[in-house]
């Protein structure tokens, strides 16, 4: 019994020290600030914890067409995913290396992660991360798919291929307006 005493005490200390780092200020949120090992460690688990558990959804049979990838690279650059991600031939925007944490190179992640933790983490976004719910955002589950789609075959990607790809519809010489219709006489 006295070590179980002494293991209850010395729990109750380590969270009455936590409370005071964590509630007294003493852990600074400032972006500039390197987390402790420890945070970053628990913040990581935390996350890959939770997108395993909640990342449920099965993908849909397009996933590998050829014309839902480039859908989703059109969408991909259209929601300005490379603003912090970048592309291929595409670099992200110099204000997204002051978030922290600092956003994933997706051709170095999406090979480690299935297509529903793709979806989800799009779908949903991650707290404090600067990554958006793209579903709150108004983004339809189908093109979510087709980003998702589009971020699983990244790392094979041409810079040709997605600049093909993302170019706008309209290329066609542009037609002229049709005339305005006479104003009315009262």
């Amino acid at each position: 019994m006295p070590f179980l005493a002494k293991v209850g005490g010395l729990a109750i200390l380590a969270g009455a020290g936590a409370a005071v780092f964590f509630f007294g200020g003493y852990y600074s949120v400032a972006g500039t600030a390197e987390d402790p090992a420890i945070v970053t460690w628990a913040l990581t688990r935390v996350r890959t914890a939770s997108i395993d558990r909640h990342a449920l959804d099965q993908p849909p049979a397009s996933i590998s067409d050829a014309a839902s990838v480039q859908a989703g690279a059109k969408a991909f650059a259209a929601h300005g995913c490379t603003t912090c991600h970048g592309g291929p031939g595409v670099t992200w925007a110099k204000f997204s290396e002051g978030l922290h944490p600092d956003p994933p190179d997706l051709k170095e992640v999406v090979d480690h992660r299935s297509p529903a933790q793709l979806f989800w983490v799009v779908r949903n976004g991650i707290n404090m991360t600067g990554m958006p719910s793209f579903a709150l955002a108004g983004v339809k589950d189908d093109e979510i798919w087709s980003i998702v789609a589009f971020l699983k075959k990244l790392p094979g990607v041409s810079e040709a291929d997605y600049k093909a790809w993302t170019v706008p519809v309209s290329t066609s010489p542009a037609t002229p307006a049709a005339p305005a219709p006479p104003a009315e006489n009262k």
